[in-house]
Order: structure tokens, then sequence, then C-alpha cells
């Protein structure tokens, strides 16, 4: 069995302050593994509100170090070896929470650093093998230059999380063969900025991959004025691939998709 849970889908500093959606990341199961991607502030609560035990975690993954993405990532270790009264867990992450850099600090702290099992610091076309998951660092371009996405290699289904970007070319080609596809949005239509997506490019890159299914996430103050609904309606017109705008709670089994029903459901 799979499941994909969003413990929160807020993308912008000012979404994440004000809360308007939650900020806790991503919770992947396939059998018995559990996965715990980008953190953010509330990643805690969210898991506790829904059901995760986070002492299961397999590994936790960080994208790179915006807080929005990296804030709980300490506390997050405190409580998935039990204050380091059990060593257990991988960390995957971009250098720049992992690791010193020229201009900044790990976001990792020496002490949660020892209560792991294993640290691995991953580099753009990193593989990473996790029992029956293989794990491949995404080439992305944000302002963090370390950043990284993340690809799922699993038994029954590929899974993709671009993490912040902006669309290069380069990033299509590793997509390529995704079967469920996250995208970070948090622009509408043709509104992004710098190192992220907007709608516009999420159809490119839709329409280059064509997954089973796409989910957007990740929303800014403009997304969600424009309704991220009314977006991923939008990119599934023009592509004709399902794609759904993801919502706290969101619910998704991957290994039951089929593209005459939809294995979605949220939480109220």
């Amino acid at each position: 069995m799979a499941s994909i849970l969003f413990l929160g889908t807020a993308g912008s500093s000012a979404v994440v302050t004000k809360q308007l959606r939650s900020s806790g990341g991503i919770v992947l199961h396939v059998e018995d593994l559990q996965f715990l991607i980008d953190p953010g502030p509330g990643a805690i609560t969210k898991a506790r509100e829904y059901g995760v035990n986070l002492h299961h975690n397999t590994a936790i993954l960080v994208s790179h170090n915006h807080l929005n993405h990296c804030n709980d990532l300490n506390s997050v270790i405190d409580a998935m070896t039990h204050s380091g009264i059990e060593q257990r867990g991988i960390i995957l992450g971009s250098k720049s929470v992992l690791q010193t850099q020229e201009n900044s600090h790990p976001y990792l702290t020496k002490y949660h650093q020892n209560l792991a099992e294993k640290i691995i610091p991953m580099e753009k076309n990193h593989k990473v093998g996790i029992e029956l998951i293989e794990i491949n660092a995404l080439s992305v371009e944000h302002t963090d230059e370390t950043a990284i996405g993340f690809k799922f290699f699993c038994p029954k289904f590929t899974l993709s999380y671009t993490g912040d970007t902006k669309l290069t070319p380069q990033l299509l080609e590793e997509l390529t063969g995704t079967d469920i596809l996250i995208l970070n949005v948090p622009y509408p239509g043709s509104n992004g900025k710098g190192m992220n997506l907007d709608t516009e490019a999420a159809i490119k890159i839709v329409s280059h991959v064509r997954p089973k299914l796409a989910v957007i996430t990740h929303f800014g103050l403009d997304m969600l004025r424009a309704d991220p609904i009314q977006e991923a309606r939008e990119i599934q017109r023009i592509t004709g691939i399902q794609t759904i705008a993801a919502k706290d709670g969101l619910l998704i089994s991957p290994q039951s998709y089929e593209r005459s029903k939809s294995p979605v459901k949220g939480y109220d």
C-alpha cells in the first residue's frame, strides 16, 4: 500500500506566517516506509492532527534551506528519535540544509545530526537507495543554489516533487517517466517571479511529462486570490492530464490511481 498526504500547501512567507494554509510538508508512505518531505512550520502539529506518527519516519527529505521547507526539521528529528533515545532515520537534503556554506550555516544542528542514523547531503543528479525505493535528486534552479527536487522510483509508480524552481530544459528531461507529478506553483497565470513556477510554466511541464496525475501545491497570496482549483482546471483543460489543486489534509492513493476514477480524498 502507498499514500501521499499533504500536511500543508502554503508557499509564500505571507501565506505561511498568516497560516492561510498550513505548511507542514508532504508525507509519502510506501509499504512500511515513511518519508517526510520539506517539514515547514507546523509539521509536528499537522502530523498529530492527521494521525502521522513521526517516530515511524524512515527518512526526512529537505529540498532547500528556506524556512517554509525546513523550519521543523530539528523538531521532527527529535520526535523521530525520541530525543535521541533511539538513534534512527536518514536525513537527505540539499547541502545548504546539512552543511556549512560560504554565506550560511546549516539548518540542521550538530546535536540533531548526532541523533539520526545517517546524514546524506545530496547534489543534483545524486541517487540514493533506501530499501525498495530509489531517490534521485532533481536539478532545480532556485535562489538557494544548492536546492534540489526529489524523484522517487517506487515499485508500482514513480513520483516527482519539484520543490521550488524555475522551468528549465534539464528539469523537463529529468521529470520524464513520472506517474505522479507534484509541482510547487506559487503564482497563477503567467505571473511568475524569479525562481518559481506559475501556471503557465506548470502547463509546459505537464504537457511535456504527461504524468497520470499532476498536483499543484505551495500557493502564494496571488494564487490563493486567483483560486488554485481554477488554475488546476486550466492546466487540465490545456494538457488533457488530470490535475488537482492540493489542500491541507489531501490524501492520494497512488497505487490504485486510474484515469477513470479518482482515489483522492480530503480531510474535513
